[in-house]
Formats: C-alpha cells, structure tokens, sequence
C-alpha cells in the first residue's frame, strides 16, 4: 500500500509539472512570460487552433489537479492514523 501511495505521489509531482509548462506556454493578453524570451506574437507553437487546445487541457488538468490533491490529502490523513497503533501513544505518555 505504501508502494502504490508514492507512485501516486511521483504521479502527482508530474502532473504538476505538466500543469505549469502548460500555463507558461500559453500566450497572455500582455505578452507576459514568452515575450521574455523573444518569442513571436504571431506565431505559435503547435499550430494555428494551439490556444483553444492548450485551455482545454490546461482546465482539464487543473480539475485532476484538484481531485488528486483532495484525494492524497485524505489517502495521507488515513494511513497516518492507522499505522500507529493506540499503544505507542500510551507508552509515549509515559501511562
């Protein structure tokens, strides 16, 4: 279980970084982060229907997002409760 536990992590850590290179790719209304880097108003990357495209993936990622933060947060409060047993917290009292 705590296997499958930090593969959902890694996942989750990926995922994250699939999220942010897909924002940061996205052209802005004020030519924000791509006119640092000389990038061309005109143009883009994956061709002409790219900024429909990357918004649905981009919304379709930040909702897994979401869910997988509300999921590991509750997978990590469940295994932090029932891998200690009651009596490490009586012999930590000192009863």
């Amino acid at each position: 279980m705590i296997v499958l536990f930090y593969l959902a992590i890694i996942t989750f850590f990926l995922l994250c970084t699939a999220l942010a290179f897909l924002i940061l790719i996205q052209e802005s209304k004020s030519l924000g982060f791509g006119a640092s880097f000389g990038g061309d108003v005109g143009g883009s990357l994956f061709g002409t229907s790219t900024p429909q495209v990357l918004k649905k993936m981009t919304g379709w990622l930040a909702v897994i997002f979401f869910v997988g933060c509300l999921i590991l947060s509750y997978w990590s409060a469940g295994m932090s409760h029932s891998e200690v047993p009651a009596a490490t917290y009586i012999e930590e009292a000192g009863l």
